[in-house]
């Protein structure tokens, strides 16, 4: 394939020489000028559809772009649908699709001649030589200590004279996108380390619940968090001010995995619970669907259910193994096992009330951040992330639960 592709470039090109030596005054024109008579019309055919081809090529590297700079932090939430369960790059992005429809109508209505949007085209395509040649970049920059101004003259210096002809519009989409990606990579990195240094240890978790101020009402409360290990800062924040807990309260933090589908057992992973606390990480691969018929907190609800069971049903089994190998008589047993059965209904009857009693669901978020950086540049940072934060997809989506049973709990901190 290469070779043929390699022998059409060589003819087409060889061609082209071979018209500009005649016709001098036609270098604007010279691909289709240089197309005999009775062949324009099947020329022109074969280059729109290459043209169509390509085009589809770029619309899906952009979209695997994307849901990339998504798996590593650095862009905001946006919906993406993985087309095909064998390979994982096979995303559409619906957001990204229309926004580039309308950005190539809106070029081509500011351009209108093919040479502007050529000048525009030229300095993207310099730039991608640029990146792909990172590097001999490398080994110029840190072997033949060659100054990076130097480097970019040299690469840019061809396009950049057309600054004011075109080449502005793929500069102007560029800082755009980097602004985009550079404040949510950076607030969001800052602010999980923000509470992963000050998440609430198991022993504090104890002595918060323990309080005596505090009462216990009725229902379940589910706190969403980022954070894999540990408790957010922002309960102990939510008690202080509302010194009321529900009797069931869940953790929970929702990840996705570079897989296709997760088996549902293995979906929802509990921790030991204490206090009826428990500790949630829901895990769903790329083309896992919720359920619309079942909503997410009855899932939920219904495998902690059973994550219970599994414990008792262990507890008891660990129980016979020990008065078995200990050679103890079995008049005790009975009594304990009783106990264990009794405290076993009790929580099972303690899940059931607050699921027909309803569910109040909570959400901890940052609303604000403080920087101690330049102002220009926190200012910059803060608003950019503020309006990102409002405007795109929100975390609690993931969940699908409706607006009228959540409540947002919000934290000032300074990062």
């Amino acid at each position: 394939m290469c070779c043929v592709t390699y022998l059409a470039l060589i003819l087409a090109y060889t061609r082209q020489a071979s018209f500009l030596r005649k016709h001098n005054d036609l270098v604007a024109s010279t691909f289709y000028k240089s197309i005999p008579g009775p062949l324009y019309w099947p020329m022109f055919v074969v280059s729109v559809l290459a043209s169509i081809i390509a085009s589809q090529a770029t619309i899906s590297r952009t979209f695997s772009i994307i849901q990339q700079s998504l798996s590593l932090g650095c862009f905001p939430r946006v919906k993406v649908i993985h087309k095909s369960t064998k390979y994982k790059g096979q995303v559409y992005v619906p957001e990204t699709n229309y926004l580039l429809m309308i950005a190539c109508v809106a070029v081509t209505l500011a351009f209108r001649t093919p040479t502007s949007i050529g000048n525009a085209y030229g300095i993207a395509v310099v730039f991608v030589m640029t990146l792909t040649s990172c590097f001999i970049v490398l080994v110029m920059i840190m072997i033949w200590k060659t100054h990076i101004l130097l480097i970019c003259r040299a690469s840019l210096s061809s396009v950049l004279f057309k600054f004011d002809q075109g080449v502005y519009l793929p500069l102007a989409f560029a800082t755009v996108l980097m602004t985009v990606m550079y404040t949510w990579n950076i607030v969001f990195r800052k602010k999980y380390h923000y509470e992963l240094e000050h998440k609430i240890s198991p022993e504090n978790l104890k002595e918060i619940v323990a309080k005596p101020i505090l009462c216990r009402i009725l229902g379940l409360a589910l706190f969403y968090s980022e954070l894999v290990q540990g408790i957010p800062p922002i309960f102990k924040n939510y008690v202080v001010n509302v010194p009321a807990l529900h009797f069931v309260l869940v953790f929970i933090s929702v990840k996705s995995l570079p897989i296709s589908k997760v088996p549902v057992k293995e979906c929802f992973r509990f921790r030991p619970k204490e206090l009826n606390i428990f500790r949630c990480i829901v895990r769903y691969g790329y083309t896992d669907v919720q359920n619309e018929q079942e909503p997410f907190e009855k899932v939920l609800i219904e495998n902690l259910k059973l994550y219970i069971r599994e414990n008792f049903w262990l507890s008891k089994k660990v129980l016979n193994n020990n008065v078995e190998n200990s050679g103890d008589t079995l008049d005790g047993r009975p009594v304990e096992e009783d106990m264990q059965s009794e405290e076993f209904e009790r929580e099972i009857e303690t899940l059931d009330k607050p699921t027909r009693h309803g569910m109040p669901v909570l959400f901890t978020s940052l609303v604000k951040l403080k920087w101690l950086l330049e102002k220009e540049l926190r200012i910059l940072i803060e608003y950019a992330y503020t309006f990102l934060k409002r405007n795109l997809r929100e975390s609690d989506e993931l969940l699908d639960i409706p607006h009228k049973r959540m409540l947002k709990v919000g934290k000032t901190c300074e990062l």
